[in-house]
């Protein structure tokens, strides 16, 4: 669990080092995204498991890609370049907020308890603070660049809501192991961004070293590491384990951010994070019992998706 939290954590301090030091957002992507495959491919490999076949599979195998992948990973990367990565962990952490809010609108949401309703909106309520847009000092004042970023970073959470919804749907009974789904997912991933790739403004003339090692980092222990760990811990411990490691990841974000990087944090962005977690808990409703096999569950931490959603969609691979 400590090993998974640190991992999961540490993905926006990697995420900013690699961009500090000469790759684009785009760049990072697709390098995240092509380390992350050929970690769970190789792990699907030595697990026996298939990769799956069939046009149709393949197809809602690219739009969960999409979804739960390459966009998240880019608005995370555009959203790190003018926001702290302390708070960027804060931000992906509202996941549930809008996975509750979709299921909701979509009417798709029952038993709707009074504490769960006062969750989101408290979650929400933690958000307006951070932002603070009364002030001129708040997040989506500050020369509107601060503030797109950090739109980006709950367009993202959004995007992971939008893709649990999905997969819920349309990749729960493939038939496929989730391993051998999860790399097939990401390796569609890897796909979409290399796609991507001509249309990038960014070049490579200040790449140095730093940045191959922040994303080699980033791609194989952030992207495809934590995924075989979290399905472990899944399988041997179950989703409660979890769901502790999701709580923890903000938390470890902002620590590493502080300590790392000399990010500063002022009374009320703590006092923003603070409430947006505590709504997050309250959202959270009692997590699943112990599951292994093909059974449907989140990759990331049950804390970070739906409680519907995690039951019913497959271990595909959704990370920070």
């Amino acid at each position: 669990m400590a090993v998974l939290a640190l991992l999961w954590g540490s993905s926006f301090l990697w995420t900013k080092l690699a961009l500090r030091h000469g790759l684009s957002p785009l760049q990072v992507t697709a390098l995240r995204s092509v380390l992350g495959a050929a970690v769970l491919l190789l792990l699907a490999r030595a697990a026996r498991q298939r990769l799956p076949r069939g046009g149709r599979t393949w197809f809602r195998l690219v739009v969960a890609a999409l979804l739960c992948n390459t966009l998240p990973f880019f608005l995370a990367a555009q959203g790190v370049q003018t926001v702290d990565s302390g708070l960027a962990g804060v931000l992906n952490a509202t996941t549930p907020l809008w996975s509750l809010a979709i299921g909701i609108a979509l009417g798709t949401e029952r038993g709707r308890r009074p504490l769960r309703l006062g969750g989101l909106l408290l979650g929400f309520a933690g958000v307006l603070l951070i932002f603070s847009p009364w002030q001129g000092s708040g997040a989506a004042a500050s020369g509107g660049t601060f503030g797109w970023g950090a739109l980006a970073l709950l367009g993202a959470a959004a995007s992971y809501a939008v893709a649990f919804a999905y997969m819920g749907r349309v990749l729960a009974d493939t038939g496929t192991e989730a391993l051998a789904l999860s790399a097939a997912q990401l390796s569609a991933a890897a796909g979409l961004s290399a796609l991507a790739l001509p249309a990038d403004s960014g070049t490579t003339a200040g790449l140095n070293l730093q940045a191959l090692a922040a994303v080699t980092v980033l791609g194989v222990f952030c992207t495809g590491l934590t995924f075989h760990l979290n399905y472990r811990l899944i399988a041997t411990e179950g989703a409660t384990s979890a769901a502790t490691v999701g709580y923890l990841l903000p938390v470890v974000s902002t620590a590493l951010g502080a300590l790392v990087l000399g990010e500063p944090l002022g009374l009320r962005t703590v006092t923003g994070m603070v409430v947006v977690l505590a709504g997050v808990f309250l959202t959270r409703g009692r997590c699943e019992r112990p599951s292994t096999g093909n059974s449907p569950a989140a990759s990331e931490p049950v804390a970070t998706a739906d409680r519907r959603a995690a039951r019913k969609a497959p271990r595909s691979l959704r990370q920070n």
